[in-house]
């Protein structure tokens, strides 16, 4: 009976009202702003590029930065587009592209709500999200309430359980290591990194993220180059298999145009996050530079490009180049074979160290995430954390050594949810983030660094913190008395 709720829950959320929302709410964010993602798109690297500086009260930009990438690259920018190209065939590949910018202003929105909204910790760390701009912004803090406990539920404890179930999976295949031993490990590991709160995680993250990114896209540049003279083919196969234009593809498989959209736009979704709310926790944490919100909006659109353009895309070109879409089975499975096809016996050895690498750093990131999410529930009072970090640990050691599709289902739900009211709450907010943006370009156009001055917006006396965002016409004011 419950298996079959859940996969009901799962069949409508994810089948239905999510990809429709998150689409949909991608496509008027992008209108609204006038394709930001395009224009700005030279500016949001050079933003990138000062993103280390600016944290004297908070973790700079470039740790946030690889903090959000740490959740978002994981089992799925392998497996993921595996399972999107096995459903739905190349095609699947273009719609992923298409989703990721589109998803690039939803995840500009909902940053730059963050950064408004952010409040301080006991120890000063800035903390945020949509749990906080939902209680902030809308007055509706049991919406806040929801979402927070959807989150804790999804990121705090079932994801992990699933990141370790998959490393413990692999690493037993390709070495033949026991998921008890790397459990175990995984665990020690876990909470060396945890115990040290949110600092900690990105201070890991900022060394192993660009590490363990770089390494795998070289390794797909490596395999492009010497199949550079597919490339054209590959090309022509995606977007064919995209619209439609060729019925079958490598393999003699024939897919429609529905299974090409149905399996990009769902696997690009979860890949990328944009619009659930999940980076936007970690996006409040940053003292960005310039000090303005929607400076770090434009880091956190980078982030959602660089994981479905950049990284997915490596997996699809290693999966494409292999020619034959059929080959492995499908998943993970898929993703092996084609590395081993082209790398020789070793691939399943790099694939499954890829896998450990990308599957910790989520866990330690889904981690930063639920963190936030418990404070906002206690009050900021972190007298709680000693307690819901020995859950999250318990759930690393469950996952390593269970079987857990259902818990994986569950957990699909309570995300679904979670952005559900995420969605709603942005939708509702939209207004006030994007005169903060135009604010932030209109100073772009005048040659100013930008600073944002609350006393543009009015509306914010009483729902953000006079000391972290200041009334620089009131300082200016002072000064000349």
């Amino acid at each position: 009976m419950l298996e079959t709720t859940v996969n009901f829950l799962n069949a409508l959320l994810w089948g239905k009202l999510l990809v429709y929302g998150l689409v949909g709410a991608g496509l008027y964010f992008t209108l609204r702003l006038a394709f930001i993602q395009i224009t700005y798109f030279k500016h949001s690297l050079k933003v990138m590029s000062k993103s280390r500086q600016g944290c004297d009260h908070g973790l700079s930009s470039f740790q946030v930065f690889c903090t959000s990438m740490a959740s978002r690259v994981g089992a799925g920018n392998m497996a993921g587009v595996a399972v999107a190209i096995g459903a739905g065939g190349p095609g699947a590949v273009f719609w992923m592209w298409l989703i990721a910018m589109l998803g690039m202003a939803t995840a500009m929105i909902e940053s730059t709500l963050a950064q408004v909204y952010k409040t301080r910790d006991q120890d000063g760390q800035f903390r945020g999200g949509p749990a906080y701009y939902m209680e902030r912004g809308l007055g509706q803090r049991w919406m806040g309430v929801l979402f927070s406990i959807f989150l804790i539920i999804a990121f705090g404890l079932v994801f992990n359980a699933v990141q370790a179930n998959t490393i413990t999976n692999a690493m037993e295949v390709v070495f033949n290591i026991s998921p008890l031993y790397m459990g175990i490990f995984l665990v020690i590991t876990s909470a060396f990194v945890i115990v040290g709160g949110l600092r900690k995680v990105a201070k890991v993250s900022e060394v192993i993220v660009p590490v363990m990114a770089l390494a795998y896209i070289f390794i797909a540049f490596v395999v492009v180059i010497t199949n550079i003279e597919k490339l054209p083919d590959v090309f022509m196969m995606i977007f064919n298999s995209a619209f439609g234009w060729q019925e079958a593809t490598a393999g003699g498989v024939a897919y429609t145009v529905a299974q090409a959209m149905q399996a990009g736009i769902a696997r690009g979704l979860f890949s990328n996050e944009a619009g659930m709310g999940s980076a936007a926790n970690v996006a409040a944490s940053a003292s960005p530079n310039p000090n303005h919100p929607a400076s770090q909006g434009l880091v956190q659109m980078m982030g959602v490009f660089s994981d479905t353009i950049v990284i997915c895309t490596a997996t699809a070109a290693i999966i494409l180049l292999s020619g034959d879409v059929s080959a492995g089975g499908g998943g993970i499975k898929m993703t092996i074979a084609a590395m081993t096809g082209h790398i020789g016996g070793w691939g399943g050895g790099y694939v499954a160290i890829a896998i450990l690498l990308f599957c910790f750093t989520s866990i330690i990131a889904n981690y930063s995430y639920a963190e936030t999410n418990v404070l906002f529930l206690a009050g900021n009072r972190k007298a709680v954390l000693p307690l819901f970090r020995v859950c999250v640990l318990g759930m690393v050691m469950f996952g390593a050594v269970a079987k857990i599709s259902l818990v994986w289902n569950l957990a699909d739900v309570s995300m679904g949810l979670m952005a559900t009211v995420n969605i709603i709450a942005l939708l509702l907010l939209s207004g006030l983030a994007v005169r903060v943006i135009n604010d932030y370009r209109d100073q772009v156009r005048a040659g100013k660094i930008p600073q944002f001055d609350r006393s543009k917006f009015p509306e914010l006396n009483g729902q953000v913190e006079e000391d972290i965002w200041q009334d620089l016409s009131a300082s200016s004011q002072t000064k000349n008395t």
